[in-house]
């Protein structure tokens, strides 16, 4: 079953390399949509995938990068993503 979720990631998830992580484990787990900076200090994650693949995903982002401290991620189901190709790191 196909689930689409969007992930807000707060602590220390920028210029720490937190995009480019979340790009990797998507395009490992088979995960499509984007991953981008937000004003506020959080990076938001769109993905679509099955369920297994996106609680993956959902445990790679509670990791983060080495440098990064994940403090929290807020998670909802969202409408299905017009995502025909990967995952894409948007700025």
């Amino acid at each position: 079953m196909t689930v689409t979720r969007r992930l807000l990631v707060s602590g220390r998830v920028q210029r720490v390399g937190f995009r480019a992580f979340a790009a990797g484990a998507a395009r490992r787990e088979g995960v499509r949509g984007f991953v981008r900076n937000l004003a506020d200090g959080r990076v938001e994650a769109v993905g679509e995938g099955d369920r297994e693949a996106m609680d993956r995903f959902e445990r790679a982002l509670h990791r983060g990068p080495r440098l990064s401290r994940v403090l929290g991620i807020t998670v909802e189901d969202v409408a299905p993503l017009d995502a025909t190709g990967g995952f894409v790191v948007r700025t």
